[in-house]
């Protein structure tokens, strides 16, 4: 007999392509109705793959999005694989579920965030555990399968429709791997195949370091759990940035970093600056900051200013200390990644660097001579 360690996880979905204009009306199903929806699994899979009867099959009764499923250590799997194995073989019948109870799911990397709740597409893992002398065999059997062929039957697409309350343009099953590869197709769909490097380090490699380039140019790097972006200030001193266009392209680098922050947090990967040349970076719920240099007493109190940009608002805020004879020393540079962060980040600066909390707004992105994020050049008096 297999003892639950010795059983090999086969991770899978049922993914749910919902009809235009539809959203599920609830995102967890109750430990009956889990158990309903698997015992129909059950019957589509073993006509899919009929090997599939000499497993275990798993079913989390909650529907995600792909930013959920797709994180490092993969926790929603890794979690329905444990509570699986803790059950006793004898209970299973080679079949099991779980689903809430009384509005609880029995651990929370089971509970979906209803915040990604408004995408085309819900998932609910399944994993299949299986013996190690078939596991192989019946992996590559699944890919073929699954990928191929692999629509929800008609009596399991209803069930599907009237439990969630949604109509359906299909339901079909699909192996971690493909969701890995229908994922990668649509972020290269919208220029950001780099974000997707980083992420499928993570997620499969996650003891190798791995560079890229964002698509505007700005330096990406994952090592040690965490993904790091070279900062816009910084990626301004780059030759490939021409003089001509610095403001604009600087405002189009600052709402890439936005949105591969949201993105890399969304699938529980956290972002940071590129230390780079900066003396220290630092970061906050919703932004990012970089020190350039440390104040200097032969200047003026250090001052904070606010660039802005036509639809993206504040961009960055600089600390600078104004000197005599036209003289500008520039402290750091701090990127709000949200609008609500734009208050954090300011008394952040502050405190930080000792200075008044009142934010000048430029009304402009300001660059100095060189072309550099800086600040008004005006003389003391």
């Amino acid at each position: 007999m297999e003892s639950p360690a010795s059983l090999q996880a086969l991770p899978a979905v049922l993914a749910l392509e919902l009809s235009p204009g539809e959203r599920p009306q609830r995102l967890t199903l109750s430990r009956d109705e889990a158990a309903e929806l698997a015992a129909l699994v059950a019957g589509d899979l073993h006509t899919l793959v009929p090997e599939v009867a000499e497993a275990r099959l798993t079913l989390g009764g909650a529907a995600f999005d792909a930013v959920e499923l797709l994180r490092p250590g993969f926790p929603v799997w890794a979690t329905l694989d444990e509570l699986a194995r803790r059950v006793p073989r004898s209970q299973l019948e080679n079949v099991v579920a779980f689903g809430h109870h009384d509005g609880r799911m029995p651990a929370q990397p089971l509970e979906p965030d209803p915040g990604y709740a408004d995408g085309p597409m819900r998932l609910l893992p399944l994993s299949v555990l299986a013996p190690e002398g078939i596991a192989d065999a019946l992996s590559q059997r699944m890919e073929v399968e699954l990928v191929g062929r692999g629509e929800a039957g008609a009596r399991t697409a209803d069930w599907l429709m009237r439990h969630f309350d949604v109509r359906l343009e299909h339901a079909r099953y699909l192996s971690r791997n493909d969701l890995l590869a229908l994922t990668c197709v649509q972020y290269e769909h919208v220029n950001l195949a780099p974000l997707w490097q980083l992420l499928e380090a993570a997620m499969l490699t996650p003891y190798r370091p791995e560079d890229a380039l964002s698509a505007r140019g700005l330096a990406l790097r994952y090592a040690d759990g965490k993904a790091w972006m070279q900062s816009p200030a910084q990626w301004l001193a780059t030759p490939d940035v021409t003089p001509a266009e610095r403001s604009h392209a600087f405002a189009g680098a600052v709402f890439e970093l936005r949105q591969y922050a949201a993105l890399l947090q969304a699938h529980g990967l956290s972002l940071h600056l590129n230390e780079g040349s900066a003396i220290a970076t630092a970061d906050g719920p919703g932004w990012l900051a970089e020190t350039a240099s440390i104040a200097d007493p032969a200047y003026g109190a250090p001052t904070l200013f606010a660039h802005e940009a036509a639809g993206l608002g504040v961009v960055a805020v600089t600390v600078a200390q104004r000197g005599a004879a036209g003289t500008t020393r520039v402290l750091a540079h701090g990127y709000p990644l949200r609008s609500s962060a734009l208050g954090p980040l300011v008394a952040a600066l502050a405190d930080r660097f000792d200075a008044a909390s009142d934010l000048h707004a430029l009304g402009k992105i300001q660059l100095d001579e060189q072309g550099l994020l800086s600040a008004p050049v005006l003389a003391l008096h």
